[in-house]
């Protein structure tokens, strides 16, 4: 077996809302997305457990941790404009937190190469002490802060459209968690500049690249070459997770970037590239178009046993060298501060 996927069917319990674009819907368009990889024979279900309180505790404050849990059990409601939750919330924000954790005992026991994680609610906005942006608990953080507290080193790459302004606060000042993000700006939630390169003993473990709408592949590509690639060769991973955000596809009805399915299977092959097999996780975040989402993860399952699916074509354009430039510059410049 190559791919352990993960997936739970509490996680469709939990609600949103009427309407709302984080609609258990977009795990039946990743199931889709197994079925149309080409790559099903090569991947083995399994059903996450639970993480813990302490899971929890190690990226977030237990007051917020008991006051969510509380909220969610006496029927739930509004928590900002954008996030609500329901009585099921609850459980499946746990066992979407766990399924990380889960993962990583798996591979370590040797049961795959590499785990997609088809969670609900996401988790990359969520901060120390609130829900945000459709997310509850930062499930990515609490992988990533269970594998660091075993002595690893991890390379978190957020390539959602959206900043992950939670998992980049959680481990600003972290020497052992390199957080790297593309996301179109100006956008939702607003951080995320080429200027937040971390602080305290994490100063430079924070890189962001942000990119103007209707950027497309070159662009990735580019900025990896010249930022990203010398950022991971000097930290060096011994873990890689993926915040697999696909609503950077051209088709996404909350963004405005120019990737196709294809370009999040590229860029997942260059990232699980990065460490030996048994060390890589893509862990769910957004994707609001279910065709989009459907081809978007189908590509990236065929990447991580090392196929092209070709479902879509890259997207063309030529990279913006002047973006990456400024990037640069300002990531220099504080980081010389």
């Amino acid at each position: 077996m190559e791919i352990l996927f993960g997936t739970h069917p509490k996680y469709i319990e939990h609600d949103a809302g009427s309407g709302h674009p984080e609609q258990p819907a977009r795990l039946d368009a990743v199931l889709a997305g197994v079925e149309e990889s080409g790559v099903r024979e090569g991947i083995g279900f399994f059903v996450p457990e639970p993480a813990t309180m302490a899971d929890l505790h190690r990226v977030h404050d237990p007051a917020y941790v008991d006051a969510l849990r509380r909220f969610c059990l006496m029927g739930g409601g509004q928590l900002d404009p954008d996030t609500a939750v329901s009585v099921a919330s609850w459980d499946a924000a746990l066992l979407a937190a766990g399924s990380g954790l889960d993962a990583v005992r798996r591979l370590r026991a040797g049961e795959a190469s590499s785990a997609f994680l088809a969670v609900r609610p996401p988790g990359h906005h969520a901060v120390a002490d609130r829900a945000m942006g459709f997310c509850l608990i930062n499930n990515v953080a609490v992988t990533a802060a269970s594998l660091v507290a075993e002595g690893e080193k991890v390379l978190i790459f957020d390539y959602d459209a959206h900043h992950g302004n939670g998992t980049q606060d959680i481990f600003y000042r972290d020497p052992n968690v390199l957080y790297v993000s593309f996301h179109q700006y100006p956008l939702y939630p607003g951080t995320g500049r080429a200027d937040e390169v971390g602080a305290g003993a994490g100063v430079g473990t924070t890189v962001n690249i942000p990119v103007p709408a209707e950027t497309t592949l070159g662009t990735y590509q580019a900025a990896i070459d010249e930022i990203v690639a010398p950022a991971v060769d000097a930290f060096g991973p011994t873990w890689v997770i993926a915040s697999a955000g696909f609503d950077g596809h051209r088709d996404d009805p909350l963004t405005e970037l120019g990737l196709t399915a294809q370009d999040f299977g590229d860029l997942t092959s260059w990232l699980f590239a990065l460490v030996p097999r048994g060390r890589r996780i893509a862990i769910l975040e957004g994707g609001y178009n279910l065709r989009a989402l459907t081809l978007s993860a189908a590509s990236t399952l065929a990447a991580m046993v090392g196929e092209r699916l070709m479902a879509e074509k890259p997207s063309s354009g030529e990279a913006r060298i002047p973006v990456i430039r400024a990037i640069r510059e300002a990531r220099a410049r504080s980081l010389e501060l």
